[in-house]
């Protein structure tokens, strides 16, 4: 790899499934970057739009041997967005809505480099199983999982109870398609 990586994100999951790959990188975040979206934007053109705005966020910072990794993730239920739960009525809400239901999950990603950018957006399907008041509670309380698009982290207890079929990368669902990533990546050696 030309470049080193820097992986604009928070996000713990991105970090490990990116530590997978086996390939050194540091983590950058900026304090606040906006990922607002036009009210016109559906399913995939979302995640893809706000990976772009937080690649934009950081192009003037970007030094000539850097590539920085931005991506964005939602859930897509029934022709709307099911974000980030902003407590835990919302989330058992949110879980309510996803039990017996097949979503999709969206995950755009954006390669970002001094005079090149290149973006992605990857689709996963999931069915989950129905759900009872008791699990949705139960799983709410334990894990809490207010920092997950769709109020649900595949990889936790509610992923080996409730999901019952994924179609596309599961890794895409906790919020990295890593081969996608990957090959992207290859495609700036």
């Amino acid at each position: 790899m030309h470049y080193k990586i820097i992986l604009a994100s928070n996000s713990p999951r991105r970090r490990e499934l990116l530590a997978g790959l086996d390939i050194p990188f540091e983590v950058r975040v900026l304090p606040s970057v906006d990922e607002s979206y036009p009210a016109e934007l559906r399913a995939g053109d979302i995640p893809l739009y706000i990976s772009r705005e937080k690649a934009n966020a950081y192009r003037n910072l970007i030094q000539p041997d850097e590539l920085i990794i931005t991506a964005d993730t939602i859930v897509w239920l029934e022709d709307a967005v099911l974000e980030k739960p902003h407590d835990d009525a919302e989330a058992i809400a949110m879980l309510h809505r996803l039990s017996g239901q097949t979503h999709e999950v969206f995950t755009g990603v954006t390669l970002t480099t001094s005079d090149r950018q290149q973006s992605f957006v990857a689709e996963s399907k999931v069915t989950f199983a129905t759900l009872s008041d008791e699990e949705i509670a139960y799983y709410v309380a334990h894990y809490h999982p207010l920092d997950k698009a769709g109020a649900y982290g595949v990889q936790e207890w509610i992923g080996y109870v409730g999901v019952e079929r994924i179609e596309g990368s599961f890794y895409n669902v906790m919020g990295l398609p890593v081969r996608r990533l990957y090959e992207a990546l290859r495609g700036f050696c």
